[in-house]
């Protein structure tokens, strides 16, 4: 049984992840000359994480780390514990993790975002350094902080949404836009247009109309980021990761990522026709990514690059968050009991799981225990 006020109610959520070779100056060099050249950088990428894999267990020259998004889990999970028991304990722990977020914003602006915190090569011309805030974390303390304000009304976090406001106004780009849609950049630059991202600028906004007086000119933005999102769904229900490039993929949970914030944006502002949007999105996933010998979600129904991964905490967890808000949940509840059987031992949660079945990455917060964690709050 997982002790889920153990795990968050402490000031330190410190973390070793499945990044870490790659964080680090020679696995972020190899990272760079594999997107330079995936010819030259190949062997290099594979005997770092062949390396990595025999490391696992002593990570040796790993540090820990503290995450945003870490935190921002342990403030949602906490706040929902509170919605589901009204013990006030649960309250002063969401408290905590919400001042460290206040404190540890991004630093390369003085509006309020989160990022990854490591720098992180992309593509050869496209690098982000650690200290920038991204559309893709931001959302989630913003919901914390969103919900935080809802059930207590303190008015000392109210900064927090005008500052996230002029974050997305100020810092984020517009790459794509018509008089129909729009779509906008993933970090504070004229980057990429990336379908999960623009589906969490678009549940940010719906965060913000509750509290920014410019409602109509936002409603307008949730709805043209909507629109972008639903022109690039697939017939057959899938979203690629990048919708305008020739070498992009369909995972599982950044499909998982859109459904989401189309179903909690469609709680606050009406979305045209979600219904449809959500039900195409979830049929995909069951018939393209649902194994039913173990009862798990796999990574990848088009995949532009090879893995060593055979299945991953992430893609289960964020099923699991989806099946929740859809309340399917004898289909969350099943899901649930192949994930404790393949990806939890001794009370100890594994992240993935490779080729030869062997479980990897063991309480890894960011990726992906605490999604996992703010699931089962419930269940």
């Amino acid at each position: 049984m997982i002790d889920i006020k153990q795990l968050i109610d402490t000031d330190d959520l410190a973390t070793f992840d499945p990044y870490d070779i790659w964080k680090s100056k020679l696995g972020y060099g190899v990272k760079a000359l594999f997107n330079f050249n995936k010819y030259l950088g190949l062997i290099p990428a594979a005997t770092l994480t062949i390396f990595d894999d025999l490391n696992d267990s002593s990570r040796i020259g790993y540090k820990k780390q503290e995450y945003p998004i870490v935190r921002a889990f342990a403030a949602l999970t906490a706040l929902r514990c509170y919605q589901n028991s009204k013990v006030n304990d649960w309250l002063i722990i969401a408290k905590r993790h919400l001042d460290w977020l206040m404190t540890n914003k991004a630093e390369f602006s003085e509006h309020y975002s989160w990022g990854i915190n490591f720098k992180l090569s992309i593509k050869k011309d496209l690098v982000y350094p650690a200290n920038v805030g991204f559309t893709t974390i931001t959302p989630y303390a913003l919901e914390a902080f969103d919900i935080y304000y809802q059930i207590t009304q303190d008015e000392s976090i109210l900064p927090v949404f005008q500052g996230v406001y002029e974050f997305l106004e100020n810092d984020i780009q517009i790459m794509y836009e018509d008089d129909l849609s729009m779509a906008t950049s993933y970090g504070p630059s004229n980057d990429r247009i990336v379908t999960n991202s623009a589906s969490y600028t678009m549940y940010s906004y719906a965060i913000l109309s509750k509290y920014i007086n410019n409602k109509e000119e936002i409603n307008s933005k949730i709805n043209k980021l909507y629109k972008f999102i639903s022109k690039h769904q697939n017939e057959d229900g899938s979203w690629l990761y990048e919708p305008l490039s020739n070498n992009s993929f369909v995972d599982c949970f950044h499909s998982c990522f859109v459904l989401k914030n189309i179903i909690k944006t469609n709680t606050i502002i009406s979305l045209e026709q979600s219904d449809n949007l959500i039900y195409k999105g979830i049929a995909y996933l069951k018939n393209n990514f649902f194994d039913s010998e173990t009862g798990l979600y796999k990574r990848f129904s088009l995949s532009n690059k090879p893995s060593f991964i055979k299945w991953d905490l992430y893609d289960n967890a964020e099923m699991l968050n989806v099946l929740n808000l859809t309340n399917d949940i004898k289909s969350a509840r099943s899901l649930n009991a192949s994930i404790e059987k393949h990806f939890i031992s001794r009370s100890r949660i594994y992240s993935q799981i490779n080729y030869f079945n062997k479980k990897r990455k063991k309480d890894t917060l960011r990726w992906a225990v605490m999604p996992y964690i703010y699931a089962l709050t419930y269940l």
